[in-house]
């Protein structure tokens, strides 16, 4: 099957997924991590995003990459999903950085890009409803700095989602920020994967996002990976690529899980 892979130019690029590339796609994503540490912010709005779709999609996975990375690199993941009726949209931030401080600055500080980031995902969601995909088609799912933008535009703006991914992510803001929130997430799967000691990503804070997430009426899955670091895993591309066969078929979440350790939330 060809795909194709575009850009803001609308210049087309053609690949061939093939079985699910879990190793290649992990190795992209670590290379970008790297690039995390290198890079400069230079704050402006967002590109228009790439996109990866098989031309016949009834839902969309929204795809954020992290700091110093880029939509490309996080786009492929697609390839590991390996779900040709999903359309996979990722925008890139300019400056390859969503916001200029860490997740747990005083939310102030991020300010006016957080703002800025968040209404980029509500962009998105509003053009692919006018396209007939409703937001409880869409999966938002994010890496690092975007799977912090993606659980706080989440929170933020809850709804029924198809799904809902952080990856090595937590809710924004220092400790002790409110985390009271407007609407219901309705059920929607929620699903945070992190290490016991990423270096960025304080353990209190997913178990915190977790509860949040829960008491805001999500259907929330934690696991914590013993010893991982600061990057994803195949079971994490595993999992996901269960949910997103879930919202395909349209079957209700409850696949049997296993290793590693998983914490289920319940209001």
């Amino acid at each position: 099957m060809i795909a194709e892979y575009c850009n803001s130019s609308n210049e087309y690029l053609h690949l061939y997924a093939r079985a699910p590339a879990i190793a290649s796609a992990i190795a992209t994503v670590r290379r970008a991590m790297s690039a995390c540490m290198r890079s400069t912010m230079r704050p402006s709005s967002a590109t228009t995003p790439l996109s990866w779709f098989s031309g016949c999609s009834n839902a969309a996975m929204i795809l954020l990459h992290g700091r110093g990375a880029s939509a490309e690199d996080i786009l492929s993941l697609a390839q590991a999903f390996a779900q040709p009726e999903i359309a996979y949209f990722a925008p890139q931030a300019a400056g390859h950085s969503w916001y200029p401080h860490s997740f747990l600055a005083p939310v102030a500080d991020n300010e006016p890009w957080l703002s800025s980031a968040l209404q980029v995902i509500a962009d998105i969601l509003r053009d692919l409803g006018r396209d007939g995909i409703p937001p409880s088609r869409v999966v938002l799912l994010g890496f690092s700095q975007g799977g912090c933008l993606a659980l706080e535009f989440a929170a933020r703006n809850a709804r029924r989602y198809g799904a809902v991914i952080g990856l090595s992510a937590g809710l924004i803001g220092p400790d002790g920020t409110s985390r009271t929130y407007a609407g219901s997430l309705q059920g929607t799967p929620v699903f945070l994967g992190c290490s016991d000691v990423d270096p960025h990503i304080p353990l209190e804070r997913v178990h915190e996002s977790s509860r949040s997430l829960s008491n805001l009426g999500g259907t929330v899955e934690e696991r914590i990976y013993p010893g991982m670091g600061h990057t994803i895993n195949e079971d994490e591309i595993k999992h996901v690529h269960s949910l997103l066969t879930q919202q395909v078929s349209a079957r209700p979440a409850g696949a049997e899980q296993s290793d590693p350790p998983v914490r289920q939330f319940k209001r």
